[in-house]
């Protein structure tokens, strides 16, 4: 494992990323039989139940690295599975450290606001015997290239929606719908602004059968628990906006079925370009992510991987919203081309926001500014260390990436550093890994035709 030797100070050891795989596969080799598990399991709503174990040689959990890994794989876990209910097994030092942080006044009180609030439940962690710990239990809703019958397809985002009519599998009709959903603070705007755009399409078709969707935000059985497009929306009503889509499938008496935008994206992935076992990154304003099985099935899981660990240095630059160090957002973003482009000495003006800076970066790119190159160079070298470590939770062997920062030539310096950096330190993962941004047949799909196909008719 690369070690961090620095004194702490900032941008100290730039550039030197401490994957949390090195650490877990050295553990792993050298764990016994007889040896200690160390052990979690986070259950989410409906009972679904996340679970992870990883073998410890005796004694490890004394070791300040091994405290500070099996942390960080509790974070992981909840960020990429959801939960309100942490479940530990293990060396009772290491299980008790872990508790301690994560209540309201622990070093994990921005992981357990959010979940209270996703789940709407008192978050708990609990200590139990591995006997008592319960084996995972994941959703599985098979996604299998759905064309039957007559069905509306939309994608919500800030500025506007896009809606969808699809006939059989061929589209009849596609629109854009711009919205201000931000600034509103009465539910029925919501409403009424999506159930319009509904009604042109459905006149495109003979009948609607069914009715599917893709959303920005965290969405829980069908319900968007956290978002910006209800930022407005005063807390006392917003259990209305929460019931949005409740409310659609009530109006139109078809099944409604809805997922987040990055499960839809890696959806798309699949009906596009035949893929299965997809890990879809967007890599824009922050990190967003998605998921497909290998068999096919939308997971439900939360795949927040913007809030997820990926580095273990301890002078990793440090998210302002989670204010946590080392995750995703502050890799695989606007906000990482900004902290690496600044370290790397490049100036901006003080008040030029990220989408400017990232506008920036990309021209100088254009024009093979070496600086340009050495941030997107960087960045594919921290997804190659990044990719084994999402491998460990999650079963793909496709990673999509796109998003703005990918967009031009620096999107293709991504993919290809990141395939040489995983050849040269994981070679048996990039034989069973593909790495690709997405094509054009891809981005003609769209994402409100692929959230068509989600529910079952």
């Amino acid at each position: 494992m690369a070690k961090c030797n620095c004194t702490g100070k900032a941008n100290a050891c730039l550039g030197t990323f401490v994957p949390p795989i090195d650490l877990v596969d050295m553990l792993k080799y050298s764990a016994g039989k007889k040896d200690p598990t160390f052990s979690v399991a986070l259950e989410r709503e409906e009972g679904l139940v996340s679970r992870y174990d990883l073998p410890l040689p005796a004694k490890a959990e004394s070791d300040p690295e091994v405290a500070l890994l099996a942390e960080r794989i509790v974070k992981f876990l909840l960020w990429s599975s959801g939960g309100w209910h942490i479940m530990l097994s293990g060396p009772e030092k290491l299980c008790r450290s872990i508790k301690r942080n994560y209540t309201l006044k622990g070093a994990r009180k921005f992981d357990v606001d959010f979940m209270q609030t996703v789940y709407g439940k008192k978050f708990k962690v609990d200590i139990v015997d591995r006997k008592a710990l319960p084996e995972a239990h994941e959703r599985d809703l098979k996604i299998d290239q759905r064309t039957n019958g007559c069905r509306i397809g939309f994608d919500l985002g800030a500025s506007d929606f896009k809606i969808s009519a699809v006939k059989k599998g061929k589209v009849v009709f596609s629109e854009e719908f711009p919205w201000d959903p931000r600034n509103q603070a009465d539910p029925e705007y919501h409403f009424n602004k999506l159930n319009e755009g509904l009604k042109q399409a459905a006149a495109t078709l003979p009948r609607v059968d069914a009715i599917g969707g893709s959303t920005a935000g965290v969405v829980v059985s069908n319900r968007i628990r956290v978002a910006s497009l209800f930022r407005a929306i005063p807390k006392e009503r917003y259990p209305e906006a929460q019931n949005l889509f409740q409310r659609i499938q009530q109006e139109w008496q078809v099944t409604v079925e809805v997922a987040n935008d990055g499960d839809v994206t890696a959806l798309a992935g699949l009906m596009a370009l035949g893929k299965k076992g997809i890990l879809g990154v967007a890599m824009g304003s922050s990190e967003a992510a998605g998921f497909i099985d290998r068999e096919g099935c939308l997971t439900g899981r939360l795949t927040e991987l913007a809030f997820a660990p990926v580095d273990l240095n301890c002078c990793a630059p440090t998210d302002e919203w989670s204010g946590d160090q080392g995750v995703g957002a502050m890799y695989f973003s606007q906000q990482a081309v900004n902290h690496l482009a600044t370290s790397f000495g490049m100036k901006f003006p003080a008040k030029m926001p990220l989408p400017e800076r990232l506008k920036t970066v990309q021209a100088k790119m254009a024009e093979n500014d070496e600086t340009a190159l050495r941030i997107y160079l960087k960045i594919g070298e921290y997804l190659a260390y990044s990719i084994p470590w999402y491998r460990e939770f999650y079963g793909f062997d496709n990673l999509m990436i796109l998003g703005r920062v990918t967009s031009g030539f620096g999107g293709s310096i991504i993919t290809e550093n990141a395939k040489m950096v995983l050849k040269k330190n994981f070679p048996d993962i990039a034989d069973e890994v593909d790495v690709f941004m997405p094509d054009e047949k891809f981005r003609r799909l769209g994402q409100s035709v692929a959230a068509a196909s989600i529910p079952s008719i």
